[in-house]
């Protein structure tokens, strides 16, 4: 097993996000900012078959331009969504060869571990494929991107070692969450003696433009730092780190991130405690209480996403962006095979186990609300 090499340049350029003309991707736009990412020294892209458009945009913008020992790309097997057999899985790892017309991926993923979508990788044998694939050298490095909580990832770590690396979801806004458990997942993969990539560094773009409350802490301890550079660089500090994906989606944006991790500086002791600041700030704005321990979905008759739910609505009063709110609430409910909120029956099952004490009814009744449920 070839040892995965720590770079110094830490940035990743995630193309989960990128700059569109109506529909299309603006592939334009994207060369541009891949020219302006492999001028500052940085190589790490990272798309996925799952990314509408995203395999082909990259192919045009950055394959095609640049020798191929000149970048390292990843890319990701999403065996759950519409595999009814191994071929079909693997069928998606050919289609991302041809689509991104790389020849090889110096980083392949099994997509998105965790709850219900691990058994399809095991039931296709996909462990054994990307093995075939990487003594083939169309593979170099296989490794698995994981939402779920630490004790499940301990256990695909243990079931499966010769994966050589994780992709987590770390910021600072999810370090303690208790549904996210930055922390805890994070200091999971280290135990194993995994390096990690990390995505959603700012959060899907919420923790570039945080509530002013949060944003003052910044401000105030640097008036010329963005909000965004304070979550990458807090991601970057972290030991182990192979890239942070930073999910770019204009020149704008590519222009900033370069700002600061060109010559990247970890955050110092004082930088950690405006960090820290920041997240108590966030933590201390007014939201539903849930701890997402979900006694209250043991006895729902209705199998409500209660907690999925009411994690969508807090997105929603603390950042204001109802397409990501939205988005939240259907990956967490509907993705999730739960009923959603307007299905209640208001029958307090819930409220009587809640160990928060938390008005369940009431709160439901505010989310059919805020999202236009019929």
């Amino acid at each position: 097993m070839s040892e995965i090499k720590l770079s110094a340049k830490k940035l990743g350029f995630g193309l989960m996000r990128l700059p569109k003309n109506g529909e299309a991707i603006d592939v334009e736009q994207v060369k541009k900012m891949v020219d302006l990412f492999m001028a500052a020294g940085f190589t790490y892209f990272d798309t996925a078959w799952a990314y509408p458009g995203s395999e082909d945009a990259i192919r045009q913008a950055l394959v095609e331009r640049y020798p191929r020992e000149k970048f390292t790309l990843a890319t990701k097997n999403a065996a759950w969504i519409n595999c009814q057999s191994r071929e079909d899985a693997v069928g998606q790892f050919e289609t991302s060869l041809k689509q991104t017309g790389a020849g090889y991926f110096d980083f392949y993923l099994l997509h998105n571990l965790g709850e219900g979508r691990t058994h399809f990788f095991d039931d296709f044998d996909m462990w054994s494929f990307v093995q075939e694939k990487k003594a083939e050298g169309k593979i170099r490095h296989v490794g698995f991107s994981f939402h779920s909580t630490p004790e499940e990832l301990d256990a695909i770590l243990k079931a499966h070692p010769e994966a050589e690396f994780v992709q987590l979801q770390i910021n600072y806004a999810d370090w303690e969450n208790p549904r996210i458990q930055s922390r805890a997942c994070y200091e999971t993969a280290r135990k194993h003696g995994k390096p990690v990539v990390i995505m959603e560094p700012v959060k899907g773009g919420l923790l570039a433009s945080p509530p002013e409350s949060v944003e003052r802490v910044f401000k105030n301890a640097d008036a010329q730092a963005s909000c965004a550079s304070w979550a990458i660089r807090f991601a970057a500090s972290l030991d182990g780190v192979i890239a942070v994906l930073s999910g770019m989606s204009s020149v704008e944006q590519m222009k900033d991130n370069l700002s600061y991790m060109t010559d990247f500086r970890p955050l110092t002791e004082a930088e950690r405690r405006v960090v820290a600041k920041a997240r108590e700030t966030l933590d201390a704005l007014p939201m539903i209480p849930c701890t997402s321990c979900n006694y209250c979905a043991e006895v729902c008759p209705q199998n409500i996403g209660i907690s999925g739910s009411f994690t969508a609505l807090n997105l929603l009063n603390i950042y204001g962006n109802y397409n990501y709110a939205e988005g939240q609430e259907k990956w967490l409910v509907e993705r999730h095979g739960k009923a959603r909120a307007n299905e209640c029956i208001q029958c307090s099952s819930c409220e009587q186990v809640c160990p928060q004490h938390i008005k369940i009814r009431d709160n439901l009744v505010k989310v059919v609300e805020a999202f236009h449920m019929a």
